[in-house]
């Protein structure tokens, strides 16, 4: 099934930039879009007015990537906490159900 094309415009550091997308994916595209431009000021903000829009835009992207494989590292280390403590309480469980007595039929 074809979804229709939308266009959307976003606007990075008071420039607009149009891209396509389904109506679905509108929201999602404008949230970033705004997220992208809110990093961007950021960097522009924190630096010299004299860099160039690539320079900001490639230290606001490395800041972004640095943020989620941050997140990533976080939320691997999370499953991995919760999956012992998931194991833990099985074996518990199972330890505790071994040592009652069979219930007959």
């Amino acid at each position: 099934m074809s979804q229709e094309t939308v266009s959307v415009t976003i606007q990075l550091l008071g420039g607009e930039y149009r891209f396509g997308c389904t109506a679905a994916e509108r929201d999602d595209l404008l949230e970033a879009g705004r997220y992208l431009d809110e990093k961007l000021r950021e960097v522009r903000d924190r630096s010299s007015k004299l860099l160039s829009l690539e320079a900001v835009a490639v230290m606001a992207a490395m800041n972004i990537s640095h943020e989620l494989l941050r997140q990533r590292r976080q939320l691997a280390e999370t499953d991995t906490l919760v999956n012992y403590h998931v194991q833990d309480i099985v074996q518990k469980i199972d330890a505790v159900l071994s040592k009652s007595a069979p219930v007959a039929l």
